[in-house]
């Protein structure tokens, strides 16, 4: 099992500072390509301090010039809120501007109150994801792309430049739900997923459902590879565990606020809301622990076939916790799953 890390640029003070933000992200993804990570992932969120990156095209770029080999993965960038006709092209510059380094992840968002203030809603986002997809595929592989549909209507155009990698730059589609993973792998994709702080049966269904998709396909799924995101977090001692685990719940519940709440967001900041799940029940259910417990609770994941784990890790704790982490998981955990 390969490990990546998580870009997540969470500022629950904004008086931190934005530019700081970028900057650990950037200390951190050469931290995570010295410690041997095969790859960083960057999410796309807009107006809202919780994976804080309106621009992850440009955000890979600068990663690709501060590192020399990892792999940088969007996670993921947001279809319906891009015109595909100008995100083509951005696709071909980055891919460019990365020496195909970039690994183009996308979805269809998550976070209603996000798509609604930027002109998508979310009960639109599965078609417009679909289409999306459709002609970005066109566009990047093929020359004179025309397009008559629900969303997109043009004549004969041809995207420059024309992308680095051929036929186009690696892609994964991020989904969740069972149909989801099954019909992107057997339609060719990688696959990125989470069960966010969901119980371990959620995982297990969709790895199953990749399995099963790739069983379909035969020695043509071979190299077709599932990307778990899970909280990751490998703490020094108990004391140290816990303090985080209560950093996770506060953490949760601004993110459940955007996820599946009202979006109460001030000034750019998510507000805290009570949860109904209390601390101990989310500790069984995402992965904070000392590095022992931590190979014993990842091992499941290796055996049932998770090809990368996306370690997400910041729940607001200073860059120099979150670099001493990398450093203690790299030493102590990642041997125990060396390939």
């Amino acid at each position: 099992m390969d490990f990546d890390f998580f870009l997540s640029a969470y500022l629950p003070d904004a008086s931190y500072g934005s530019h700081r933000v970028v900057d650990d992200m950037l200390d951190h993804a050469k931290t995570a390509e010295r410690l041997g990570f095969r790859s960083v992932t960057i999410p796309e969120h807009h107006i809202m301090n919780i994976l804080m990156n309106p621009a992850p095209l440009q955000m890979a770029v600068a990663v690709a010039c501060e590192t020399e080999h990892l792999d940088v993965i969007t996670s993921v960038a947001v279809l319906p809120l891009h015109d595909m006709r100008v995100f083509a092209g951005e696709v071909a510059m980055a891919d460019i501007l990365t020496k195909g380094r970039l690994v183009l992840g996308v979805g269809r968002g998550a976070f209603a109150h996000e798509m609604e203030r930027l002109g998508s809603p979310i009960e639109q986002s599965r078609e417009r994801f679909d289409e999306s997809l459709e002609v970005l595929l066109r566009l990047l592989t093929e020359t004179e792309v025309e397009h008559h549909g629900d969303w997109y209507d043009f004549g004969p155009m041809t995207i420059m430049p024309r992308p680095l990698t051929q036929p186009r730059p690696r892609m994964m589609i991020a989904t969740m739900n069972h149909e989801g993973i099954r019909r992107s792998t057997l339609r060719g994709f990688d696959i990125q997923t989470t069960p966010l702080a969901g119980d371990p049966d959620l995982f297990r269904m969709q790895v199953n459902a990749h399995k099963e998709a790739k069983a379909e396909l035969g020695s043509d799924g071979d190299h077709l590879r599932i990307m778990l995101s899970r909280l990751v977090y490998c703490a020094e001692n108990e004391a140290d565990r816990r303090a985080k685990l209560e950093m996770a719940h506060d953490y949760y519940s601004r993110f459940d606020n955007v996820y599946t709440g009202p979006g109460m967001i001030e000034n750019g900041c998510i507000l805290p809301l009570p949860r109904t799940q209390t601390i101990d029940e989310l500790d069984a259910n995402i992965l904070i622990a000392t590095p022992d417990e931590m190979i014993e609770r990842l091992a499941e994941y290796d055996e049932r076939g998770i090809d990368e784990m996306i370690l997400s890790s910041n729940l607001g704790q200073s860059p120099e916790e979150t670099t001493d982490m990398l450093e203690r998981f790299a030493a102590d955990v990642m041997p125990a799953f060396a390939r």
